[in-house]
């Protein structure tokens, strides 16, 4: 199985392409933070971000739909983020990695789970506010380079997804996995 990790800032644009990708025959893993997000928020915690543990949680259900799928598909998969995108999550709220994280990623690089091509999803030059997504533009920025230079660090290969049309974006990373 090849798996391909898309990534971004919040409000880039993943999800429709993402979706796009879906509608297309490829299979795809959900992303887990906005789920974590919105689970904590029904419980009645308003910023779970606010809470170290939170990073524990977005990884445990990262690796429990990745196992899932796992099961179900052979060929091409579509990630949208991975524990890599966690480990910037983490920097970014300054939280430190743990022991057992660091091991995981460094065990994942090591058995080549992923493709070492990770397409990172450009902003579009605005964001949108949502319940889960409460960041400024210009966090999203910085947010954009922490995940770039996390990726980097763990030696993969960063495949620019620019703004533009679902249709285009979607375009290259098609021409980028054949």
């Amino acid at each position: 199985m090849r798996r391909f990790i898309v990534t971004g800032t919040p409000g880039a644009g993943k999800t429709a392409i993402i979706r796009q990708l879906e509608a297309d025959g490829f299979d795809v893993v959900e992303e887990a933070a906005t789920d974590v997000i919105a689970l904590c928020q029904a419980k009645g915690i308003a910023k779970p971000w606010k809470d170290p543990s939170f990073i524990d949680s977005i990884l445990e259900l990262q690796n429990q739909r990745r196992c899932r799928a796992d099961r179900n598909v052979d060929g091409v998969q579509f990630h949208d983020r991975s524990m890599f995108c966690t480990a910037a999550l983490a920097t970014y709220l300054g939280y430190p990695i743990s022991k057992g994280f660091a091991e995981a990623m460094a065990r994942t690089c090591a058995e080549r789970v992923f493709e070492p091509a990770v397409f990172l999803v450009h902003n579009l030059g605005f964001i949108a506010p949502t319940d889960a997504r409460r960041i400024t533009f210009e966090e999203a920025l910085r947010f954009e380079r922490i995940h770039e230079e996390t990726y980097l660090r763990y030696g993969f290969e960063i495949i620019h997804v620019e703004a533009g049309s679902v249709a285009d974006r979607v375009a290259t990373i098609k021409s980028r996995i054949q």
